[in-house]
């Protein structure tokens, strides 16, 4: 069996892999810059992921779009990556319009060009809480649109097995599973010492901290 999985190369993307590969999947690894600020930190740890599960495949994609599309501080100089303490209620200024929907586009195509069984993406409850494209509801339809949208016997699962947990569950699998988190980077802003301020990098320390275990990566 294959599966392509969507590695960003941060903590969730990463214990992602692993799970898959303790499913039985051979890994297709799929990753993505799209001109967000940690680009080049977040493909290294990529490369290393994949090498260590022994990827079949590393497809790097540029989505250089998304950071002409802009509206995120993520991908815009001029929006500030605002602290976890900061950024109130709603929709985060970290969210990318529409992205997973682009991410899985590329994705569906990567599987059904491979004949893969599976998508892997690592959307979970924190995340769809304030971003639009990381609710259950949206995964749902997409599969949907997975279903028809392919050749017919295709029959590409989405699958998204952290979107009930916290980071704390997920990293508890990860544990469980071997991840080497000291090969995984979370910042959204910074590419040599992790700012620990972000909301990336709060969830991140909290996990850390409720198993009572020191995050192995360099923070300021």
């Amino acid at each position: 069996m294959k599966a392509v999985c969507l590695l960003s190369g941060g903590m969730d993307s990463s214990t992602l892999a692993y799970l898959a590969k303790h499913d039985g999947y051979d890994i297709l690894a799929l990753h993505f810059t799209y001109g967000q600020r940690t680009e080049q930190k977040e493909r290294e740890c990529a490369h290393q992921i994949a090498h260590h599960l022994n990827a079949l495949e590393f497809l790097d994609v540029d989505l250089a779009y998304l950071k002409a599309v802009g509206a995120s501080s993520l991908t815009d100089s001029k929006i500030p990556v605002k602290s976890h303490n900061e950024a109130g209620e709603g929709v985060p200024q970290t969210y990318v319009p529409f992205r997973n929907a682009n991410l899985l586009s590329v994705a569906t195509s990567f599987a059904e060009a491979r004949g893969a069984d599976a998508i892997y993406i690592g959307v979970q409850a924190s995340d769809y809480s304030g971003y639009p494209d990381c609710r259950p509801e949206f995964i749902e339809a997409f599969q949907q649109v997975i279903t028809l949208g392919t050749r017919p016997g295709s029959g590409i699962a989405l699958k998204t097995p952290f979107v009930r947990l916290n980071k704390m569950e997920i990293l508890k699998i990860g544990m469980d599973l071997g991840v080497p988190y000291e090969d995984t980077w979370s910042c959204y802003s910074e590419n040599d010492l992790a700012c620990g301020v972000c909301g990336s990098c709060h969830f991140r320390l909290e996990a850390f901290r409720q198993i009572g275990i020191k995050d192995p990566i360099p923070y300021r």
